[in-house]
């Protein structure tokens, strides 16, 4: 799947998105880059993988998000067979957010 969307636009635009650093500075980007209903499905896209890597059954994740179970299927779909991008993030994600929780 990379090979489908990899050429130089695309890396100009993920190497943009790696100099962002705050979350102000992503909803700055992503404002001016996406519209608001491309923004919601991706934020709603990654809630749903969160929810599958955390065992929840489609019916919780269906009240939860409000994500179709075509939708739910896609994201499971790449969480088992895709390039584990999901996985990545959500793995440095639980990593950062217990790095805080040791903090004193």
């Amino acid at each position: 799947m990379i090979s489908k969307i990899k050429n130089e636009n695309t890396d100009s635009l993920f190497e943009a998105i790696l100099t962002l650093k705050t979350l102000d500075d992503c909803y700055a980007f992503f404002d001016d880059l996406c519209t608001v209903p491309e923004i919601k499905a991706m934020a709603q896209r990654f809630a749903v993988a969160k929810m599958l890597d955390n065992g929840e059954i489609y019916t919780e994740i269906v009240a939860h998000t409000g994500a179709s179970t075509a939708t739910i299927s896609r994201v499971n779909r790449a969480l088992n067979y895709g390039s584990d991008g999901y996985t990545l993030a959500i793995n440095r994600l639980k990593s950062n957010q217990s790095e805080e929780d040791e903090k004193p």
